[in-house]
C-alpha cells in the first residue's frame, strides 16, 4: 500500500527539454542533395516532460525535478509546467537546456538525437529534492545521470519507486543497476528482445513483487508479475499512428495512474496504458496533448 496522506501523487525525476520533430515529405533523407525540405515543430518533450504532462493531464497532483538551461528553451519548459500546475524543482545546467532532433517517417517512426548537456556532471540539491519527495506517493524516474542520487532518498520515505530502463540493450548494464535494484515497478521497450520472457525474469530476479512492464510497440504490450508473463495486444483506435514520440511515457504514466493511484486491477491498467499511448501516437507534435481522464474512459469503455 503506498500512502494515501501525501499531498502529492507524483513526482516525475529525470530529462526534459525541447524536441524539434522534423516531419520528412519523402519517404526518407535524400543524402544526395544538400537541402531536405520537412516541416519542423518545436515542444516541450523528453521522458520527464511527456510524464510530468501526463500525470497533470489526467488531472494527478504532479511535480517534477530536472535541470533546464539559462536560456530561451529553459523559459519555454518553465512556462509550460507553470501552465500545467506542475510544481518544478529546476536546477541549472550550465550547457544548457536538453535537445532532441527526431526525424519522422510517414509512418510515425523515428530517429532520435539526443542532447542531454551536462547531465552526467550535475549534481541537484539533496534537500530540497528530499523535502519534495517526502510528500509524494509515486516516483517515476529517468535514466539522467543524477537521479540514481535521488533513489534512496525516496526509499527513506517509503515513496514507490518506478523506473523506465528506456531502450536497453544489456540487462546488465552498470548504468542502469542502481535504477534496476531500487524499482518496485519497471518499464521497458522490447525493441532488443524479441521474446521478452527471459529478459522480464532476470528483470524480476531477487523482487518476487517487482511488476515489470514492456512496451512492444506495434505487437502490443508484456506484463511480468508474480502470477507470471503475460502478453497484450495492441490496441486500435480509428486514427492513424503519426508520431511515436512519447509512446512509452504515456504507457508508464496510463498504467502507472491506473494502478498505483486508483488501485484498478492489472489488466485494466494495461489497457489502460495502451490507450494513452495509442493515442499520443494519433497527433502531430503541434497538436501533441496527453489524455484527459473523461477521453481514457471513453476508450476504456469502448475497448472492454
Amino acid at each position: 500500500m503506498i500512502p494515501t496522506d501525501k499531498d502529492l501523487d507524483a513526482v516525475v525525476i529525470g530529462c526534459i527539454g525541447v524536441d524539434t520533430h522534423v516531419y520528412l515529405y519523402g519517404a526518407d533523407i535524400d543524402f544526395e542533395v544538400e537541402a531536405n525540405f520537412s516541416r519542423n515543430v518545436d515542444r516541450v518533450g523528453q521522458a520527464g516532460g511527456y510524464s510530468s504532462l501526463g500525470f497533470a493531464s489526467l488531472g494527478r497532483r504532479t511535480a517534477f525535478i530536472g535541470s533546464v538551461g539559462r536560456d530561451w528553451h529553459g523559459e519555454h519548459v518553465r512556462r509550460e509546467l507553470e501552465r500545467a500546475g506542475i510544481q518544478a524543482l529546476l536546477f541549472e545546467d550550465p550547457l544548457g537546456t536538453h535537445r532532441s532532433v527526431n526525424f519522422m517517417y510517414r509512418d510515425g517512426r523515428r530517429k532520435n538525437f539526443y542532447d542531454g548537456k551536462g547531465q552526467m556532471e550535475l549534481r541537484p540539491d539533496l534537500e530540497a529534492c528530499r523535502a519534495l519527495l517526502s510528500r509524494a506517493r509515486l516516483v517515476h524516474v529517468h535514466l539522467e545521470n543524477w537521479c540514481r542520487e535521488l533513489l534512496p532518498l525516496a526509499r527513506e520515505h517509503g515513496v514507490l519507486v518506478s523506473c523506465d530502463l528506456q531502450d536497453v540493450t544489456a540487462l546488465d548494464d552498470p548504468y542502469r543497476r542502481d535504477f534496476i535494484e531500487h524499482a518496485d515497478i519497471l518499464f521497458f521497450s522490447t525493441v532488443n528482445f524479441p521474446d521478452p520472457r527471459e529478459a522480464i525474469a532476470r528483470l524480476r530476479q531477487g523482487h518476487p513483487e517487482r511488476l515489470v512492464i514492456g512496451g512492444m510497440g506495434a505487437r502490443g504490450c508484456v506484463l511480468g508479475s508474480k502470477e507470471g508473463v503475460r502478453f497484450f495486444p495492441p490496441v486500435e483506435l480509428k486514427v492513424p499512428v503519426v508520431d511515436t514520440n512519447g509512446a512509452g511515457d504515456s504507457l508508464a504514466v496510463g498504467f502507472l495512474t491506473s494502478h498505483v493511484l486508483e488501485g484498478r486491477p492489472l489488466e485494466d491498467a494495461v489497457l489502460r496504458g495502451q490507450l494513452a499511448a495509442r493515442h499520443v501516437c494519433s497527433q502531430a507534435a503541434e497538436q501533441k496533448e496527453p489524455i484527459t481522464p473523461s477521453r481514457l474512459d471513453e476508450l476504456f469503455l469502448r475497448s472492454r
